[in-house]
């Protein structure tokens, strides 16, 4: 249900800032909607898996406080995140 190490480093070559990026919020949200989407795609499949459900709940809120931080602190950087991710708002 977790990432492997080349998707995760594939996602931090892509949405880093700089070589060997791994802190920045672009990065962290995009590890997080990775994990989230491969969630999402288990529970396709094991609808009554509660446990990680509450796990995913868990990630979903992450992602949103990151993207509430870009967000307050350079607009542009959060239009131009939520684009390249896909995601809604």
């Amino acid at each position: 249900m977790s990432i492997t190490p080349e998707e995760k480093e594939r996602l931090i070559k892509e949405f880093g800032t700089k070589d060997g990026d791994t802190g920045s919020p672009e990065v962290q949200v995009a590890i997080l909607s990775s994990r989230i989407a491969t969630l999402t795609e288990h529970f396709k499949t094991h609808a009554k898996d509660n446990h990680s459900r509450r796990g995913l709940l868990k990630l979903v809120a992450q992602r949103r406080k990151l993207l509430d931080y870009v967000n307050a602190k350079e607009p542009a950087r959060y239009q131009d995140l939520i684009k390249r991710l896909g995601l809604r708002r």
